[in-house]
């Protein structure tokens, strides 16, 4: 019995399509500079035009894809547009594309050194380097995840198991009062579920203020901690953001490492987004005190721009990791500790995540991802020049290409405008809450966004008010 042709085409077959898929890509990616940058299709639309797949006769794979690329480029928000001023998502850079087409082709096994030590060599090469450049001691480590969450978690887990270490075996029963953490009240919301995964519960996340800028207040932090003690709960980890996600404000890192080390806790910085910001030297003073922290997470799918699905946790002591993840089992081809990944992360089988990091570092180099960062907040920077001069107001610092903007009186509802905007097709933002007022949130995230889309956001502004 032969296989599917569909399935493992012959070499001729497959070339054919490949090339024909190459070329319609470069072409979709063309069409969607010059298009909306909001999704054309309903949600109705596209379940309607799937009720075709029944699964049962098959499609020729050429026409499958046709489809499938038009319900893309018209039923997205694309990321991909230089006019997306969105969320923390940019535009992937090129090597990092190549890297996901290498990994798909030959589809190696993270999980064992044993089964691919090329790939995993590599990633523990990048991890170094992104370590070293972030300032942590020799001797750092770390590994890449799914993403900020994943790593933000593994940070938790080391925090509680070095505090406890018996939270290993018996989870929080382990501590002697309820464990708590701390982290702003601007922080990614996401801890509130990571609380909740590893069995602290969410009340044992405690927000602590913030101050005009955004960034967590040192001395209610203290105040929260003695509080805490008093009441019988175990300090665990302090978090602190280096880009939150509402206004991308830094929190005081070096005092929060202080008030860490006093308390003899885990110190961990969620640089999710402004992690990026160790590639510039001009703009890396900002991170002043990362280099202090027990633990950092970096999002590489965030502003160094690889394809999604490509996070970073980073440890300054990762002996730690095999007391969190060790395990044994008899059919696996190595268990080296430390070094083999499923031994020392929260993952199993995993796709190769580092290559699109290690391509776009190795070909770029620190001084090409320099001026990556430096462009996006220069042209963040010229925006809210641009729109002052029309009388908006800028609430925060823009200096992590994150620009917090309210219309000048009168106008519509800040939510309403930007539903505006976004329903135009002609640029992509978003609303956001700042100091206690609703604002347009608006973040260069796209590698080739030039003044003329600045221009553009600014008159699709200025026509939704």
């Amino acid at each position: 019995m032969q296989p599917p042709p569909s399935l493992f085409p012959e070499r001729a077959e497959r070339q054919r399509i490949e090339d024909w898929l190459t070329g319609e890509l470069i072409d979709t990616v063309e069409r969607t500079a010059r298009n909306r940058v909001a999704p054309a299709l309903s949600a109705e639309e596209v379940r309607s035009a799937l009720r075709r797949f029944d699964f049962i006769e098959p499609v020729p794979v050429r026409p499958l894809l046709s489809w499938t690329l038009d319900a893309l480029e018209r039923g997205i928000v694309h990321l991909t547009h230089p006019r997306y001023f969105g969320l923390f998502n940019p535009a992937p850079v090129f090597p990092a594309e190549c890297a996901d087409r290498l990994v798909a082709a030959l589809n190696p096994q993270l999980a064992s050194s044993g089964t691919s030590p090329a790939a995993v060599e590599i990633e523990a090469h990048v991890i170094r380097a992104v370590a070293a450049r972030t300032g942590l001691a020799p001797g750092a480590g770390g590994h890449f995840t799914s993403g900020g969450s994943e790593a933000n978690c593994t940070s938790l887990l080391c925090a509680l198991t070095r505090q406890q270490p018996g939270f290993a075996e018996r989870g929080s029963r382990a501590f002697s009062g309820d464990p708590v953490i701390y982290t702003s009240q601007e922080c990614h919301i996401a801890w509130l579920k990571i609380a909740h995964q590893v069995g602290i519960g969410r009340s044992a996340l405690h927000l602590v203020p913030t101050d005009a800028r955004g960034r967590l207040l040192p001395e209610s932090l203290r105040g929260l901690i003695a509080q805490d003690r008093a009441l019988g709960c175990v300090p665990v980890m302090i978090v602190s953001t280096a880009g939150t996600t509402g206004a991308g404000a830094i929190d005081p890192l070096q005092e929060c490492a202080d008030i860490a080390r006093a308390e003899g806790i885990w110190h961990h910085v969620d640089a999710a987004w402004g992690g990026a910001l160790i590639a510039s030297d001009r703009l890396r003073p900002l991170l002043h005190g990362i280099e202090s922290a027990d633990s950092v997470t970096v999002d590489a799918h965030k502003w160094f721009a690889t394809t999604m699905g490509c996070g970073m946790i980073l440890i300054r002591d990762p002996q730690i990791l095999p007391r969190v993840f060790q395990i044994q089992t008899h059919f696996m081809p190595s268990n080296v500790v430390g070094h083999d990944p499923y031994v020392t992360t929260a993952q199993w089988s995993r796709r190769f995540m580092g290559l699109r990091l290690f391509l776009a570092l190795a070909s770029a180099g620190w001084a090409g991802y320099a001026t990556h960062v430096e462009r996006a907040v220069e042209l963040t920077q010229s925006i809210a020049a641009q729109l002052e001069a029309r009388s908006w107001r800028t609430l925060n610092e823009p200096r992590l290409a994150v620009l917090n903007t309210v219309p000048p009186a009168p106008s519509r509802d800040v939510r309403e405008l930007v539903r505006l905007v976004v329903a135009s097709g002609s640029a992509w933002v978003a609303p956001t809450r700042f100091g206690g007022l609703d604002a347009v949130r608006v973040c260069v995230t796209h590698g080739r966004s030039d003044e003329s889309d600045a221009a553009a956001l600014v008159a699709a502004l200025e026509a939704a008010r």
